[in-house]
């Protein structure tokens, strides 16, 4: 237990214990020094560091001894107002922390609950589901496989698509190939030839239309019965 020096009169300076003092006089002339030296003590410290200082002190039997550097009223107020604004800077302060820790604990939650369905849907710790749980998680993956054959035959309608229609450009393709083929063809073919050939073969080609003209030009004459005809 803490002890502290005095001064008892002659005897000198002891060392006596921190308690209540159980003697009524001894207490109460204690109680006087040391209030007088707390004044005292409070006037050096406010007028030695500028210091605004309020002290009120109450006896045992309901006294009570102010000392003030300032008005006493307006200290108070002051002291109220700065205690005030602590009060509620570190009340924010622990309303945040709550919040954040409850947010903190809600996401923890839901990853672990996805966690947890994601290897139920692995076909993992399904020893801990009931029959409702089982038979929801069934219509799940059963949901899932309807959407995912849905968008399968999406998929294949898609590239069948792009496959026709590269068959038919390659088609087009192709007989454009062809043609050019044939056309160059036929160019050698012609420039092999003499030219005394191509001259007989352009009068052979105008002498057969002018002939065919000819025939088509003729007219026709009636053909007599050889039953009708009578000699003179």
């Amino acid at each position: 237990m803490q002890e502290l020096k005095t001064c008892h009169g002659n005897m000198g300076r002891g060392k006596i214990e921190i308690k209540r003092i159980e003697n009524n006089t001894n207490r109460q002339v204690t109680f006087c020094k040391r209030r007088n030296g707390l004044l005292k003590k409070a006037y050096e410290l406010s007028v030695l560091c500028d210091a605004e200082i309020a002290l009120v002190v109450f006896s045992t039997r309901g006294r009570v001894y102010e000392y003030s550097s300032n008005n006493i009223r307006e200290t108070i107020e002051r002291f109220k107002k700065a205690t005030a604004d602590t009060s509620n800077a570190y009340t924010a302060q622990e309303i945040n922390a709550q919040f954040y820790q409850q947010e903190s604990k809600k996401l923890r939650q839901q990853i672990q609950m996805i966690q947890n369905s994601n290897r139920h849907i692995m076909g993992d710790g399904l020893a801990t589901l009931n029959v409702k749980e089982m038979k929801q998680l069934e219509t799940r993956l059963e949901r899932s496989i309807a959407r995912i054959r849905a968008k399968k035959h999406e998929l294949i309608l898609a590239e069948t698509e792009i496959l026709q229609k590269r068959e038919v450009q390659m088609e087009q393709e192709n007989a454009c190939l062809r043609a050019k083929i044939a056309e160059n063809d036929r160019l050698q073919e012609l420039s092999m030839m003499p030219s005394g050939q191509d001259y007989a073969i352009q009068e052979f080609f105008a002498c057969n239309v002018l002939q065919m003209n000819m025939m088509e030009n003729m007219p026709a004459y009636p053909v007599s019965d050889k039953k009708t005809l009578h000699l003179g």
